[in-house]
């Protein structure tokens, strides 16, 4: 038999029983479309974290400080005070270093009219605003003459203005930090969904240092950006030959610091993103292998239900290969069709959890192909067996059969 007629015999006896085909596509479609959603979500998710990584800043590295070394037991990384802001200044020697940010990290309430929020106060250089790729919303960001003279500038987060109810008119007035009196001069531009980075409060790096954290020349990190991306390997080896030197680190001994660079967070997010996007489908596949069995039981219902058609065509001369070919493609017919179906509403489902999580419509083609290629061979597979006992029915029994 030809193809087409093939076609039209398996869409005609699947069309008279409706409710039965839905039922029996629907394993499929909900299979299909887990895999096309949650790998769509695997995806989207790691775009948004990605895109946050990039950013907090342009060719960015991080210099944090070691352990803090104790008897018993000792601190996490980057809890000791062995980066120095002479430590900053020779960094910012190095050849390939564009900008160089040294910070200072304390936890204060903050008060703004009557209202309150407990966040972090950076205490920085005007650096800081390159280093971390920020944008001003309103006013103006930190200068020398303020470090220089510990003045009591502040400038806030997008986060930060929002629960202090703090706008444009607020430049120029007064907020407390830690109850002590600070002038707001500048609002940062917000970095977009539920950044922390948009919660904090900056001041002069000498101000935070007398007021919050004591006399001490260490720095809580150095945050720096190299001039290009291609620099970033090559300077991370100068700092870290530098500190080593700096620091009297003997050759074959444990680090007093850490350097983390874009490169590494987004190579970890990648490999996290990978391993969760398979586990996912994997999970998803499960439907569709339950969908698949489905279809093999419905087929083998058909064939029962269609002996004596069967033998009454074998007995006219229908060849054991146009019967196989027949259930064959009503298989292969209800795998697909409920695919395409599947694919709509994972692409659908999709859209609406990227649009409500934040990152966006995030759609890759080669999932749908993937996902559409798993039905065919979920067709071919479970169909198989069906079609080949309607194939091998002698017409004799089977024109018997009641």
């Amino acid at each position: 038999m030809k193809p087409t007629d093939l076609l039209h015999l398996a869409l005609g006896r699947l069309g008279t029983g409706k409710l039965r085909t839905a039922l029996t596509m629907l394993g499929i479609i909900i299979g299909v479309a887990s895999v096309v959603a949650l790998v769509s979500v695997a995806q989207g998710a790691t775009k948004g974290i990605s895109d946050r990584l990039q950013s907090l800043g342009t060719n960015l590295l991080t210099v944090s400080p070691g352990f803090t070394p104790g008897s018993i037991t000792r601190g996490s990384f980057g809890s000791a005070t062995t980066l120095t802001l002479d430590d900053a200044s020779a960094i910012a020697g190095l050849d390939g270093v564009r900008y160089v940010a040294p910070s200072l990290t304390a936890s204060k309430l903050v008060v703004s009219g009557d209202q309150n929020e407990t966040v972090s106060i950076i205490g920085t250089t005007p650096a800081y605003i390159s280093v971390f790729a920020y944008d001003l919303w309103t006013g103006t960001f930190l200068n020398q003459a303020s470090v220089d003279h510990n003045l009591r500038v502040a400038v806030v987060g997008a986060t930060t203005a929002d629960n202090l109810s703090l706008t444009d008119s607020s430049i120029g007035s007064t907020i407390y930090i830690g109850g002590l009196p600070f002038q707001l001069i500048g609002i940062l531009q917000s970095k977009g969904g539920t950044s922390t980075e948009d919660d904090r409060v900056i001041v002069p790096l000498s101000t935070a240092r007398e007021l919050f954290v004591g006399s001490s020349s260490s720095v809580s990190t150095i945050g720096l950006s190299t001039t290009s991306q291609d620099q970033i390997d090559t300077v991370s080896s100068e700092i870290t030959a530098l500190l080593e030197q700096r620091h009297a680190i003997a050759s074959g001994s444990s680090d007093d610091f850490s350097i983390a660079t874009q490169a590494q967070l987004l190579g970890t997010v990648s490999s996290v993103s990978d391993v969760l996007t398979l586990l996912l489908a994997g999970i998803a596949s499960i439907s569709l292998l339950v969908g698949g069995i489905g279809i093999m039981n419905i087929m083998l219902v058909s064939v029962r239900e269609r002996t004596r058609e069967i033998g009454i065509r074998k007995a006219i001369g229908a060849r054991g290969r146009d019967i196989l070919s027949q259930f064959l493609v009503e298989a292969l017919a209800l795998s697909l069709a409920g695919g395409a179906i599947g694919i709509l509403l994972g692409v659908v489902a999709s859209f609406a959890i990227g649009t409500y999580a934040g990152w966006g419509f995030v759609f890759n083609p080669v999932t749908v192909f993937v996902a559409l290629g798993f039905s065919l061979i979920v067709g071919i597979v479970f169909g198989v067996w069906p079609a080949s006992q309607a194939a091998r029915l002698d017409p004799v029994v089977a024109l018997r059969y009641e």
